[in-house]
């Protein structure tokens, strides 16, 4: 086969020719019966799919209500197949460049409170499940000790467990562990397929009942929408497989690269805007095994209070002083480097050798933005080093998809240290680190995750180039005029100015993307499909009433709840629903006791009618729910909310 899309339609094709000479109906294929399968939402296979929608829903999700089947259709019949992973989306109207405004004053994110019935009600509903919990644990453990050993000593043996330390994830946690951690299978793109469950022990364990629901994916952090299994990428990634094979190992030199390597870093440095990069297998170990590299004893790391847990392990095993300042407020920043650039280190007051101000680019808990020309100035003044983690804003902030650099238009060379993930924006896995090339160099022999952990993999290198490429847009070959000394390119000059696009010569000679790919046309549509989406979602909910923390054009959208109830039944709701919708929802101790949160993650695989359904859910829920408690200056309906969404998206005003 030439793709995997061929193998899959000719190995469904060969599985429907079986069925039909073995005389098995259709309705059997999920082992349902098919009385079982009309009041379960279960997507069916291709062939059911097609033979139940006109060549058209290819194109228009959901079906026109002409063309709907007398029964309620099921959700693998409202996304077609085809556009599930990434959705169809022609309006230019609903674009948007995702750009911060010099006209645009920075001021700390403003939580706002909800009434304090509401806060008073969430005090006491944890409250109540303590006490229930304890009164579970005291009866419990003298009317049944055999459930209860591995929380005390037995036998000789201290207990497994701390009874104190296990109390939230047993009391508390497990009673609503059924919307975490679900089972999916299939590409988590536009859509996802969740594996339906059910537990008869109080979610203790759960049991698969082999029907499955397709859902509309707000959980994935697939920001530009390159996790699909089909198109350029795709195809790419094939031909890597291929010549490359599939282990790390398999094509190794001595030195442990490749030549896909070596591209693909001096690609990652090209994007970034600095002069060298170093590839990372893992994300997490990314910050975890190079701070302890860069800073040790002696030194001080000056933390936001909402930092990454990779950021916070990476400076407790490297041993330097850790002071933390109020989540993105430069004043306190400033207030706290005045103080230990004057007192220095404890004790000796001998002055610090190195001081490294660590933040994120964006937060993935609050949605907020590092005011980073704000910490510029500071950085100018205090002379401190400056490690920036960009696991969630790069690819997904700024007009060229560079991340906050871009987004505020500040050159990346001035930045000590760039850090990133390619598991978000990229549909990849790994992280790497950008920096001066004597840095990069450094961290290569001292960085405990480029010494002793494997290389990525040629088929995720072969996504990181492609994705990155189709971003950054591919220049045709450069030829070199022996009359000149610069390189022409069709009689004109070059340079390579940031950000500008990826010369042919990064790019790997058998890798052949698709003109739109190459001349970066859809990576420019992406980027500005994913900032109207985000956009639309934030205001959309803050001009229904909603609390909504984190900055408009952040991809990540949390959507306060409060309540531990109320995260629950919301969560159950949204899959619920006719056009089921999959969202993740966070509480303690991942966020404050009180600040329980929905958190939808957008992408540029939504269309419009994609966001419309999560603001009319949204507006069904929260008079129900009860969460309609924001502050906003006007108030709109949903209807005009989703009629004037291009209008609503290039307000500069604040809501």
């Amino acid at each position: 086969m030439r793709n995997a899309a061929s193998y899959l339609t000719a190995l469904s094709q060969a599985d429907a020719s079986i069925r039909a000479r073995m005389g098995i109906p259709e309705d059997d294929s999920t082992g349902t019966s098919p009385s079982i399968r009309s009041s379960v939402r279960t997507e069916d296979d291709s062939s059911t799919i097609s033979s139940r929608r006109t060549p058209s829903d290819d194109f228009e999700e959901p079906l026109n209500e002409l063309e709907r089947p007398l029964s309620p259709p099921t959700s693998a019949e409202q996304y077609s197949s085809k556009h599930s992973e990434f959705g169809r989306c022609a309006n230019e109207t609903y674009r948007h460049v995702s750009v911060f405004k010099s006209t645009t004053r920075i001021e700390p994110g403003v939580e706002e409170d909800p009434p304090y019935y509401i806060l008073v009600m969430t005090y006491l509903s944890y409250i109540m499940l303590i006490l229930l919990g304890h009164v579970r644990d005291f009866f419990g453990k003298r009317i049944r000790p055999h459930s209860y050993s591995h929380l005390m000593p037995n036998n000789g043996y201290a207990a497994l467990n701390s009874d104190f330390d296990s109390f939230f994830s047993r009391r508390l946690k497990q009673r609503m562990d059924d919307v975490f951690s679900r089972p999916i299978t299939g590409v988590p793109g536009r859509t996802l397929t969740v594996l339906d469950r059910v537990s008869d022990d109080n979610n203790l364990s759960f049991t698969l009942t082999g029907s499955k629901t397709r859902a509309l994916n707000t959980a994935s952090y697939n920001y530009l929408g390159f996790a699909q299994a089909e198109g350029g990428c795709a195809d790419a990634v094939e031909e890597g497989i291929r010549r490359y094979g599939v282990s790390s190992c398999s094509a190794r030199r001595e030195a442990g690269t490749t030549d896909l390597h070596q591209q693909a870093e001096a690609l990652v440095a090209k994007f970034i805007g600095h002069e060298d990069a170093l590839i990372v297998s893992m994300g997490f170990a990314t910050n975890t095994t190079t701070l302890p590299a860069l800073v040790g004893k002696g030194c001080l790391v000056i933390s936001d209070e909402q930092n990454h847990s990779s950021i916070r392990m990476g400076v407790r095993l490297s041993g330097a002083n850790v002071r933390t300042f109020k989540h993105n407020d430069m004043d306190v920043l400033e207030s706290l480097l005045r103080e230990v650039i004057s007192q220095g280190q404890p004790r000796t007051h001998r002055p610090w050798k190195k001081i490294f101000v660590v933040v994120e680019g964006l937060y993935s808990m609050e949605g907020t933005l590092v005011n980073l020309p704000r910490v510029m100035e500071l950085k100018k003044k205090y002379k401190f080093y400056l490690y920036i983690d960009e696991a969630h804003s790069i690819g997904a902030l700024g007009p060229n998809g560079r991340g906050v650099t871009d987004y505020f238009g500040i050159n990346p060379a001035k930045i000590d240290i760039l850090m990133g993930t390619f598991t978000k924006s990229f549909g990849a896995a790994g992280g790497y680190i950008a920096g001066s090339h004597p840095l990069i160099t450094l961290l290569r022999t001292r960085a405990h995750a480029t010494c002793y952990s494997e290389s990525v993999s040629p088929a995720v290198l072969t996504q990181i180039v492609a994705s990155m490429g189709s971003i950054m847009g591919i220049l045709p070959p450069v030829l070199h005029d022996p009359s000149k000394s610069e390189l022409t390119l069709n009689g004109s000059e070059t340079y390579d100015v940031h950000p500008g696009p990826a010369p042919a010569s990064s790019m790997p000679t058998w890798m052949n993307l698709p003109p739109q790919l190459q001349d970066g046309s859809e990576g420019q549509t992406r980027l500005r499909r994913l900032a109207f989406n985000s956009r639309y979602l934030s205001r959309g909910l803050q001009k229904l009433g909603f609390i909504i923390y984190g900055h408009d054009d952040s991809p990540i959208v949390p959507l306060l709840l409060f309540n531990p109830g109320k995260m629950t039944l919301f969560s159950r709701l949204m899959l619920a629903r006719n056009l089921p919708i999959v969202v993740v929802v966070v509480g303690y101790p991942a966020t404050p006791l009180i600040s329980g949160r929905a958190r939808f993650c957008m992408s540029a695989a939504h269309t419009k009618e994609d966001v419309d359904l999560i603001l009319k859910a949204c507006d069904e829920l929260g008079d129900l729910l009860d969460f309609r408690h924001g502050h906003a200056k006007e108030r709109w309906s949903i209807e005009e909310v989703m009629a004037r969404a291009g209008e609503l998206v290039a307000m500069e005003e604040k809501l």
